[in-house]
């Protein structure tokens, strides 16, 4: 049994803080008696926290004692993993103790109650009746959507279907389109649509009109029957049979291929297994916040270590899967004030209805994955770091040396993504031994990646020099900050790899594969198992 940690204060750094706290407190004690403290916390901005003078005076303790707690948890002396894990649960603690969370201490809901006569409570109350019902806190106002009519609404068939994936082929938005045909692998652990939200933000729509013949993989939202499928089947039957399939449609002995989140690490791993097949159907990848290297998980890394993992693969031992709500759960408490106690706040306390958003109703839209794939990913990567391990991972029966994936990347990463941390993002440049271009965009690890030319938002990054050195900080050095969308630079990019312009399709799929339904197809309509 591996020991405990050991865990120390310097009596020094102690006493130093104890002082700060008793001045803080004796000068928020003064404060609070002529006049209500000032909060600079958006949880108590509302004008019933200003005007209440006991409820400002716990906001400000409150945050008082925040701050204090979180100070020593960052002066713990113990290793770097164990002081992650401790900042991390008091941040947890933190955030559930907020006093906006209780309806007894919430000025704001207790005023609206008062305004309402009641019928907030009433309302809260409903609601919360309904998110029990559900599984979930309501994030968005889920009856406004509907995919396939105001989400996942580009127009497209399913042309090739097994029990992992459904193929869809999109309708071209040009009257040519390039040769060499597109194939989308989006994150197997949610569903597609991210990428086709409103037709104006929509990354697949927009790819269509670029003129690239787009195939997009729909992962099946597993149940019972898929319990025990594993990393290998979602490498071979799904990634590498929709390379095959969508090279077969168009006719042309190569793809161009992307890859998004845990897609990017699927991909990666079938264009391992190809290369070990000494095949090459995939003329160009791109990697999108994607972990290759992952050595740096950030946040992730407080929940893997050896005991945790051993937990899962004993779990799944036999099959199973690992519910969606759950993960959905996991990555909603790595931002608990802003994906979790706010929803609880409006939803319950003040009786309110979150307003329609369609990226909130797509991250609510769970799947779930394979238990036995969910343990083999955490082992192998999270764990071990086999990918970047020549010859340690085996995968469809071949043993996965990335040296020899030569062709070009492209590679991005978000600034603030808390996902795929930009170090994480750019350490693939490091492993991958072809021609590669590496771009950071602004933002996190969705907003960076959807951010649409025509909106004008944000910026991105590009070095002025063709070389990667050894870390961000010395790219950093010699890159340049770019306004605006990062897509203009891959299209410019992507339009060297897709071969000659040719007359665009006029039907779905060709030969043995043909349209089955339109999409975006049944998998993806599918929701979560909840139990």
């Amino acid at each position: 049994m591996k020991p405990l940690p050991v865990l120390s204060f310097a009596p020094d750094k102690l006493a130093q803080l104890q002082s700060q706290y008793s001045q803080e407190l004796q000068q928020l004690w003064q404060e609070g008696l002529k006049s209500n403290p000032v909060l600079q916390d958006r949880r108590f901005a509302g004008q019933a926290w200003q005007h209440n003078p006991v409820a400002s005076f716990s906001a400000a303790l409150y945050l008082l004692n925040a701050r204090t707690l979180m100070a020593m948890s960052d002066m713990v002396d113990t290793d770097e993993k164990t002081r992650a894990r401790i900042r991390f649960s008091v941040e947890q603690w933190i955030a559930a103790s907020s006093p906006s969370n209780f309806l007894a201490l919430n000025a704001e809901a207790q005023q609206k109650a008062i305004d309402t006569k009641g019928q907030s409570i009433v309302k809260g109350l409903q609601n919360m009746l309904h998110d029990l019902h559900q599984g979930h806190v309501s994030m968005t106002d889920e009856s406004q959507f509907e995919v396939g009519r105001n989400v996942a609404s580009t127009e497209g068939a399913v042309v090739f279907e097994n029990e992992f994936i459904q193929l869809i082929e999109y309708k071209p938005l040009t009257a040519k389109v390039y040769q060499r045909p597109f194939v989308l692998v989006p994150p197997c652990i949610n569903k597609f649509y991210i990428l086709d939200l409103q037709p104006a933000n929509s990354f697949i729509r927009h790819l269509v009109a670029e003129g690239h013949r787009t195939f997009v993989i729909s992962w099946r939202n597993p149940d019972a029957a898929l319990a025990n499928a594993t990393w290998d089947d979602y490498v071979e039957s799904g990634v590498i049979k929709a390379i095959e399939v969508a090279a077969s449609i168009a006719q042309m002995p190569q793809v161009n291929a992307l890859g998004f989140c845990v897609g990017g690490t699927l991909l990666t791993s079938a264009l391992g297994v190809l290369a070990a097949r000494e095949q090459d159907p995939v003329a160009s990848a791109t990697l999108l916040t994607t972990l290759v290297d992952f050595s740096d998980v950030g946040v992730l890394d407080v929940f893997i270590d050896e005991a945790f993992v051993q937990f899962r693969e004993a779990q799944f031992a036999q099959g199973g899967l690992m519910l969606g709500r759950d993960m959905a759960s996991t990555f909603s408490f790595l931002r608990p004030n802003d994906l979790v106690w706010n929803y609880v706040v409006g939803n319950y306390l003040k009786g309110e209805t979150p307003p329609p958003f369609d990226l909130l109703y797509w991250n609510s839209d769970a799947t779930n994955l394979p238990g036995p794939l969910y343990a083999w990913y955490l082992r192998q990567t999270y764990l071990e770091n086999n990918l970047i391990k020549p010859g340690q991972a085996v995968i469809c029966g071949e043993r996965i040396d990335l040296r020899k994936v030569d062709l070009p990347m492209y590679i991005y990463g978000s600034r603030e993504d808390h996902i795929v941390p930009i170090n994480a993002a750019y350490a693939t440049t490091q492993v991958m031994p072809g021609p590669k271009r590496f771009v950071m965009g602004a933002s996190g690890h969705i907003a960076g990646v959807i951010n649409p030319t025509a909106s004008g938002k944000r910026s991105h990054w590009l070095s002025k020099k063709s070389g990667f050195p050894g870390s961000l900080q010395e790219w950093m050095s010699q890159a340049e900050e770019k306004p605006g969308s990062w897509w203009p630079d891959w299209y410019a990019w992507l339009k060297k790899h897709a071969g000659q312009q040719v007359a665009a399709p006029k039907q779905y799929g060709r030969g043995a594969f043909k349209a089955i339904e339109p999409a975006p197809g049944r998998y993806v309509k599918a929701k979560a198992q909840t139990h």
